[in-house]
């Protein structure tokens, strides 16, 4: 079972996981730290508050309205980012390294498991079940 485990942990999808995981978090330390400490403080200076420090008191209770725009526009810059820099780029580089049209081949469902599988196919690539 140790043997098991250690070839799953090791198989490259799950590391490039991990690193994704912790980049990302990094990533989204440093667009916090850049929206709290120099975009909100900006934005404020217009309405002479820093952004984070807005907060609304109901019944005696503070909202800290502030903070949630400050995650809100975290959000937003993490998701601009990610798109901008890593699924353009990466759409880009996947449409030059097409070589042709892709084929559509007809497809017909397999008796037993109900999965699409070429129809020229003679067993079921999924099941094993003979077509």
């Amino acid at each position: 079972m140790l043997k098991e485990f250690r070839s799953f942990i090791l198989r490259g999808n799950v590391v490039d996981l991990a690193v994704g995981i912790v980049i990302g978090a990094a990533f989204g330390a440093i667009v916090s730290a850049f929206v709290d400490n120099i975009l909100s403080p900006l934005i404020g200076s217009v309405g002479g508050e820093n952004l984070g420090h807005l907060t609304l008191t109901v019944n005696g209770v503070d909202l800290a309205y502030g903070q949630v725009l400050n995650a809100i526009l975290s959000f937003l810059m993490i998701g601009a980012a990610i798109f901008f820099f890593v699924v353009k780029p990466v759409n880009l580089v996947m449409d030059r390294l097409k070589t042709g049209p892709e084929v559509e081949s007809p497809t017909k469902s397999c008796t037993e498991c109900l999965s699409n599988i070429p129809s020229g196919a003679k067993r079921c690539a999924f099941c094993t079940s003979v077509q």
